[in-house]
């Protein structure tokens, strides 16, 4: 049960420096509240699309609440790449010495 109610359009932007690094604003403000520095290693904003944020609607890796807690606080909300998984780090080791007695 959801402890807000009414709908909050968001924007959401993506970084153009980090992969898998998004932004979430209110469109009314867009990015006029985003600290300078935050936006410096975030990179030029891309926008990706506006969305109604409804209560009881959960996005992947926050909940609806959530997000729109941090953004009715602090004006916006950062999400951050997901980290990578182990096996996919040895892709980009280059120490191939682990892999020389493979017949």
């Amino acid at each position: 049960m959801s402890t807000w109610s009414g709908i909050l359009l968001c924007s959401v932007y993506r970084s153009s420096k980090k992969d898998g690094m998004y932004l979430y604003v209110p469109k009314a403000d867009g990015l006029r509240n985003i600290p300078p520095a935050l936006l410096d290693i975030f990179g030029a904003p891309l926008h990706v699309m506006d969305m109604p944020l409804k209560p009881g609607r959960d996005l992947a890796r926050i909940s609806g609440e959530q997000l729109r807690t941090e953004i009715t606080e602090k004006g916006f909300h950062l999400q951050m790449p997901p980290p990578k998984e182990d096996y996919l780090l040895d892709l980009y080791n280059p120490d191939d010495s682990k892999y020389r007695d493979l017949p």
